[in-house]
């Protein structure tokens, strides 16, 4: 009997030696790196540990008032719960809550919130440089959601996102919802643009643009300017969405300008197809949905207009362009443009 008393002592004693191990494994800090299962209690921790290489940081639900910045490797930054992760206020380098520099990034179900700096320039996220993919994430109530720097061999892709009060802050300083640099292209699916503070919602520099699916309220819009910039132009593909033109506006023109500020890329292989324009009750002015300052035409068809709307206007000659360029292409040169669009 002594001899089992004491076999059965020692058993025990091995199930308590052993449960520790167990429990350490357990993730105790918000931010959790799902290839090692280690947990850091900062953002930045969690970045810094998968260095130069690939690694998903989970997040826990939360708020959080940090900011952290990514200099080496492919980082996914996903909400362990989408939509219960907000990252309130937090700037680093006076530039945005997230500023990326590494080899790539994924910002998946998280929430960025109130990022203000003194220039106007306050973002979500700041990309400097490489590839990003932004889906089911939330930008609210800041100067900016998404602001980069150039990477011409770089593409941008955003996803199922909301973009809603951001532009000018209560000082009046801002920027504009979306502002991508040089980059190669731009993709933008199924997200919404709306409640824009100042600026335009979407403006893009990349050569190629496609910008599907996604609608853009303006119904209670402040100091807005365009629903989408092409300042240099682009070829591409702007289908399906549809705009609600609002009445407190700063710019009533046209609600999609092509190369206002320069022809470096020829908006020849651009589509405009398949979209639809509301104007709020009331709206006094004359506006044209497509503005185009570039020598070479896009070509726009098939768009949902209110009355009296004109498609197409060249502000060069202050007036509407004859809807004979835009309307009655061939239908060799129209099959052209829609297959050899990107």
């Amino acid at each position: 009997m002594r001899n089992l008393f004491r076999a059965s002592a020692l058993t025990s004693l091995a199930v308590l030696l052993a449960a520790p191990t167990s429990v350490t494994a357990q993730p105790s800090g918000p931010f959790v790196v799902a290839e090692t299962k280690r947990s850091f209690a900062r953002l930045a921790e969690a970045i810094e540990s998968i260095g130069d290489s690939e690694g998903t940081i989970q997040i826990a639900p939360g708020r959080y008032t940090e900011c952290a910045v990514q200099n080496a490797g492919r980082v996914s930054f996903v909400a362990r719960e989408p939509g219960t992760v907000t990252f309130d206020g937090g700037v680093c380098e006076g530039k945005a809550t997230l500023v990326l520099r590494g080899r790539g990034a994924i910002v998946q179900g998280l929430r960025f919130t109130h990022a203000t700096v003194p220039d106007g320039n306050g973002a979500g996220i700041r990309l400097e440089r490489s590839d990003l993919i932004v889906s089911n994430t939330q930008f609210i109530d800041a100067q900016s959601g998404i602001l980069t720097a150039e990477d011409p061999s770089s593409s941008i892709t955003i996803d199922r996102s909301t973009f809603s009060g951001l532009g000018k802050d209560p000082r009046g300083n801002g920027a504009h919802s979306i502002y991508i640099g040089r980059y190669r292209e731009l993709n933008v699916t199924y997200s919404r643009f709306e409640r824009g503070m100042g600026g335009h919602y979407v403006k893009s520099r990349a050569p190629i643009v496609r910008i599907s699916g996604s609608n853009f309220d303006d119904s209670r819009g402040l100091h807005t300017n365009y629903m989408i910039d092409l300042p240099n132009g682009a070829a591409g593909r702007i289908t399906d969405n549809t705009f609600l033109n609002g009445l407190n506006k700063d710019n009533h023109s046209v609600l999609v300008a092509v190369a206002a500020e320069g022809s470096l890329n020829s908006p020849s292989g651009l589509l405009i197809d398949r979209n639809r324009v509301i104007l709020m009750p009331g709206y006094p002015w004359t506006t044209a949905f497509v503005g185009n300052w570039a020598g070479d035409m896009p070509t726009v068809l098939n768009n949902q207009l209110p009355r009296g709307m004109t498609d197409l206007r060249d502000p060069v000659d202050h007036g509407p362009l004859q809807y004979l360029r835009t309307e009655t292409l061939s239908l060799g040169r129209k099959l052209w443009a829609l297959f050899s669009t990107p």
